[in-house]
């Protein structure tokens, strides 16, 4: 299971909308970007990367999964574990209760 992180959403966002309105007064993005995550006292610029790509993938800029579809991906996958594993205690027990019906029994 990730661990959750450390930044609130609203931080994530505010990180975001101030990256894209501060692109034109720098000379490339990662400029920007370390000057973002400078003034709000995060410690990884590559964290803030990461927030702008995503964003970009939600608005529709960029291709890529968008963040519905990784929870939607993420859930599935964790109801298939669970499924996968009713059935393995299923097959232990329907094995298990056939091997007591073929046992003779004694009287």
């Amino acid at each position: 299971m990730a661990r959750p992180s450390k930044y609130p959403t609203e931080l994530r966002e505010r990180a975001v909308r101030m990256v894209i309105e501060s692109r034109e007064n720098h000379p490339h993005e990662a400029a920007a970007i370390r000057s973002v995550a400078a003034k709000l006292g995060i410690t990884s610029t590559e964290s803030v990367r990461k927030w702008l790509r995503q964003a970009e993938i939600d608005g529709g800029v960029r291709p890529g999964k968008t963040s519905e579809e990784i929870a939607e991906i993420k859930a599935l996958k964790k109801e298939n574990a669970e499924r996968r594993r009713a059935n393995e205690i299923l097959k232990t027990a329907s094995a298990f209760f056939a091997a007591e019906l073929d046992r003779p029994n004694r009287y």
